[in-house]
């Protein structure tokens, strides 16, 4: 009996020794500190939100207001050389009326000499009144279009000078939410390379859509924006593939959105200290791919090793609570509009 049982503890032992390879590869695939607890308060994440989307929304609007504008300038350099023609011929017309003189329909037709001739220079009169009319109706048309044009354009100016002062107003904002968090402005990581990314997809007007947490996260069991998943997409396509993690439920920020994504810097997963070496040149280089490509994706804010970048402000010093996670060292956190 003794030996049954020994026999079967021996032959369960490749089996436990099996299973703890594939739990230690497992393991790798699904590292702790997963979800870092990455610094900042709720009030400085709400304050860099919203400064970071007034900031898009403002310069949306403003790109927009400049197409307009160069839309309607050249309609008005088209309606002004209509006129040009369309004077030449009104003021053509005029010269004929003022060397006939007094000479009315009326006495042209009383000068026939017979009925057919009569009705010959009728028909001539109502031809060349209706001309006329029509040079005169065409003058004041294209005179009408040109001054609502410059008054369009006027508008769009206004509208470029409210926007303006509306990015102004979202980085002064910005600069004080970071005001606790930060030294000041910092040198980046770098430009990134060209923009390769796809970009996601925009409103008619240039404005992002809104979009809400309704697509599978394939790197969580929760959801991400369709923005967030192309975002993703497009960097793995870039080659930066190592592991990250989206959707966290609970607490403030975009994570809980569906908008926001952490991605490590160390090959197997998230580790609980400071990038070095080839780590941190593949977070260095994965951060400035993310703001090279910033309005192509649609881009809220980038965090990596101790600095922010902010559409607003470019990049700024931003101090977490002195671990890996909170000062954005082991992972690089990305935020979507």
């Amino acid at each position: 009996m003794r030996r049954t049982a020994l026999h079967r503890c021996r032959g369960l032992r490749p089996l436990v020794a099996l299973l703890a390879v594939v739990a230690l590869v497992l393991g790798g695939a699904a590292p702790a500190h997963a979800e870092p607890a990455e610094g900042g308060t709720k009030a400085l994440r709400d304050a860099l939100e919203a400064s970071a989307k007034g900031h898009i929304e403002a310069t949306a609007k403003l790109e927009n207001s400049k197409k307009r504008q160069e839309q309607l300038t050249t309609e008005l350099k088209n309606i002004e050389t209509r006129l040009v023609g369309l004077t030449a011929q009104v003021t053509k017309v005029a010269v004929q009326s003022y060397k006939q003189g007094r000479l009315t329909a009326t006495g042209l037709l009383l000068q026939s000499s017979a009925p057919e001739t009569f009705l010959q220079r009728a028909a001539e009169l109502d031809v060349m009144a209706q001309r006329d009319a029509q040079r005169l109706r065409a003058l004041a048309d294209e005179r009408g279009r040109a001054d609502r044009a410059k008054l369009a354009i006027d508008a769009e100016v206004r509208e470029q000078i409210k926007q303006v002062n509306q990015l102004a107003k979202k980085k002064r904002e910005a600069e004080r939410a970071l005001a606790a968090v930060s030294s000041g402005p910092s040198s980046g990581f770098g430009s990134g390379g060209s923009a390769t990314a796809r970009p996601a997809p925009r409103n008619p007007d240039g404005s992002w859509p809104s979009e809400s947490c309704s697509v599978n996260d394939p790197t969580t069991s929760g959801c991400i924006t369709a923005r967030t998943l192309n975002a993703l997409q497009q960097a793995q396509a870039a080659g930066y593939r190592r592991h990250v993690s989206c959707f966290r439920s609970g607490g403030s920020g975009e994570h809980p959105k569906g908008r926001a994504c952490d991605f490590s810097a160390a090959t197997n997963g998230f580790k609980d200290e400071t990038a070095t070496g080839g780590d941190k040149d593949y977070g260095d280089r994965l951060a400035a791919w993310y703001v090279r490509n910033a309005s192509r994706l649609g881009v809220l804010y980038v965090i990596w090793y101790r600095q922010i970048w902010h559409p607003g402000t470019g990049w700024q010093a931003y101090g977490g609570r002195g671990s890996p996670a909170a000062d954005h060292t082991n992972h690089v956190h990305l935020s979507m509009y």
